[in-house]
């Protein structure tokens, strides 16, 4: 019965938390502005009759997003004059970001590109830097027990600025001009500014960087040299790469089975992404009673299973048979795998957030953020190429097994977070999160 209590308690303190729909408001802040210089910039640019080439090339906006670590240092180190060391710079990006899709919006794709290209990389590069400072901001505002559900509510809140940026850009855009597309996205980017007013600066006990070398060299040989590190960058790098190589060409599986488009879009790109954000909320409330190791255990098993999902489409969809069963079964495998893989993104982002050191939060999450899109970008590069080699089948297989390696790691990590007990147990006490000297993986000991 004291058991039962307690669990409801715990509950109710997490969803009745107020930085909880801070951390909401602030995911979707971060995602509004990512397709605005991807996706829904290509449908604008081919409607203008904008050549391939260029729009092809336009994909280069997106580099700060995998560089935003080399000036992550400057967030840590430089105070604005106004809000505090998170707030300030948050609140800087966002009214950059503001002003920058109303200057996107006044210029004209079919008389030169060059306004686009340089409000776009302005765009790319604000929006680069405003998810430094909220991820500095919301890992120094939570402690490591409600970590999870609020990284899960943040997760959620990203993925609904992406749908109103991308899916709720374009339905506008056929009842609108492009220009007040972007303009009515600088109004709704404005809801973040508010928030941003409205919301508390962390509090920490630590003063910011104050040298050069505190500045640039001190974040990273804090975090190098800390025990067991180099197992911890393999467990980053591989806990997840299974799970995206396997989606990396899910829709060309897909499309050789015989689902129309229709189908594939109703099912992977909106019942899916929904799938998505239930596995991050339940993941992530999961979390606060599971603890960070068996979560990371139980999701990553998951993950792994629901990858050999697909294999089990391929046998028993006939190619070309789009009939009920058909649909009903490519649901389950989307959805199932979608689930999995929110519930272990809320994990695995946990798990890089308490690795940081909170008087460096904004330049080590950043430098852990780009070698998380490793998987994504490089190593599952070569999926294609696997799947032609190995048949559908053997290469979803083969994904399945490549999740073995992460899990395994995860006994090697568990050997070096005995020292951090003390810490990891001290930090889930307090309201905020000021622990500097933790040891490696102590999010694993909770």
């Amino acid at each position: 019965m004291a058991q039962s209590i307690s669990f409801k308690l715990k509950l109710i303190r997490l969803f009745t938390d107020k930085k909880m729909a801070i951390v909401f408001a602030m995911g979707f802040a971060s995602g509004l502005p990512l397709l605005l210089t991807l996706t829904t910039l290509q449908a604008w640019l081919s409607e203008a009759k904008v050549n391939l080439t260029q729009i092809g090339l336009m994909t280069l906006i997106g580099l700060p997003y995998t560089v935003k670590f080399l000036w992550a240092p400057a967030l840590d180190r430089l105070i604005p004059p106004f809000l505090g060391r998170r707030r300030g710079w948050m609140a800087i990006t966002q009214i950059g970001l503001i002003l920058s899709l109303v200057g996107i919006s006044l210029c004209d794709p079919t008389v030169s590109l060059t306004g686009i290209w340089i409000f776009s990389f302005l765009i790319a590069t604000l929006s680069a830097t405003q998810d430094i400072a909220i991820d500095a901001y919301r890992r120094e505002i939570m402690s490591m027990e409600s970590f999870g559900f609020g990284n899960s509510l943040y997760i959620t809140g990203y993925r609904i600025g992406m749908l109103a940026a991308g899916a709720g850009a374009l339905i506008l855009a056929d009842q609108m001009p492009w220009s007040q597309v972007y303009q009515i996205m600088a109004v709704v980017m404005s809801l973040g500014l508010v928030v941003t007013f409205l919301c508390p600066e962390p509090t920490i006990d630590h003063p910011p960087p104050r040298t050069l070398r505190e500045t640039l060299i001190d974040p990273f040989a804090d975090f190098f040299q800390k025990s067991g590190v180099l197992w911890v960058l393999a467990f980053i790098l591989l806990y997840k790469v299974g799970d995206n190589m396997a989606s990396a060409i899910t829709i060309p599986f897909y499309k050789q089975l015989g689902f129309s488009n229709t189908a594939i879009g109703a099912i992977s790109k909106v019942f899916g992404i929904w799938a998505t954000i239930a596995g991050g909320l339940i993941g992530g409330t999961a979390m606060a009673f599971l603890g960070m190791r068996s979560s990371l255990w139980i999701f990553g098993i998951f993950q792994a299973a629901t990858t050999l999902g697909f294999a089990w489409l391929n046998l028993v969809v006939p190619p070309g048979a789009e009939d009920s069963f058909s649909t009903v079964a490519l649901a389950i495998v989307i959805g199932c795998e979608n689930l999995a893989s929110g519930m272990g993104t809320a994990a695995y982002t946990t798990f890089m957030a308490s690795l940081t050191n909170t008087r460096f939060t904004a330049t080590q999450y950043a430098l852990l953020a780009s070698l998380m899109g490793v998987p994504r970008v490089i190593i599952a590069a070569p999926s294609g190429w696997l799947a032609e080699t190995m048949g559908w089948n053997g290469f979803f297989i083969f994904c399945t097994l490549c999740a073995v390696p992460g899990l395994l790691l995860l006994l090697k990590l568990g050997k070096h977070t005995d020292t951090a007990q003390s810490t990891t147990n001290k930090e889930v006490s307090e309201t905020q999160t000021p622990s500097t000297s933790n040891g490696t993986g102590n999010a694993l000991q909770t």
